[in-house]
């Protein structure tokens, strides 16, 4: 794995042992940030279940002033900590080792831009994590919230919560779905 563009580009990025954590392919990640290229320089990007750190690392090399990295399982945090000092983001970045409910209430901006959330697929964890969201303060109608999934994951539950779905990406094999918060 990789940063595929910016600042960090070329600089290799190293990944958690095991099958616990599913890196975003290099072919995805750069179609996912071919989309929200002109949201990312200036952002506050959340990186939610961050394995490897890869998705908010590519945001920082694209230009996002800060990262929140939150990740629970001791190796992926390891690998985070080890690919912000490989790409020189430590300033920028701050990685909490939390459960993800918990960490998004150490998140103290006014507003955040950008939050992505690719957690354990077929999980839970996708309901648990909006209906926190929904409760933060610096989650406005403005923030750009990305989920990754499952090809056949429905998230008309996402109305629940407060949110509506505005675009679908489907690859091959999983989704991006980009939610905002009802105005």
């Amino acid at each position: 794995m990789r940063v595929i563009a910016g600042s960090a580009r070329r600089l290799r990025l190293i990944t958690p042992e095991g099958n616990d954590t599913r890196p975003t392919q290099d072919r995805i990640k750069e179609t996912l940030f071919n989309m929200i290229q002109n949201q990312v320089p200036g952002a506050v990007f959340v990186d939610l279940f961050s394995g490897s750190g890869g998705i908010g690392i590519e945001a920082l090399s694209r230009g996002a002033t800060k990262a929140y990295f939150i990740e629970n399982a001791n190796s992926a945090y390891k690998c985070i900590m080890e690919n912000l000092r490989t790409t020189h983001f430590e300033d920028v970045s701050t990685v909490l080792k939390q459960d993800v409910v918990l960490g998004l209430r150490n998140i103290h901006e006014k507003e955040v831009d950008i939050i992505f959330i690719d957690p354990p697929y077929h999980e839970d964890l996708y309901e648990r994590t909006l209906s926190q969201l929904s409760n933060m303060d610096y989650v406005t109608p403005n923030t750009m919230i990305i989920v990754e999934s499952a090809l056949d994951m429905d998230f008309s539950f996402a109305n629940d919560y407060g949110f509506e779905v505005r675009r679908e990406k489907e690859y091959k094999t999983n989704k991006h779905v980009f939610l905002y918060r009802k105005e």
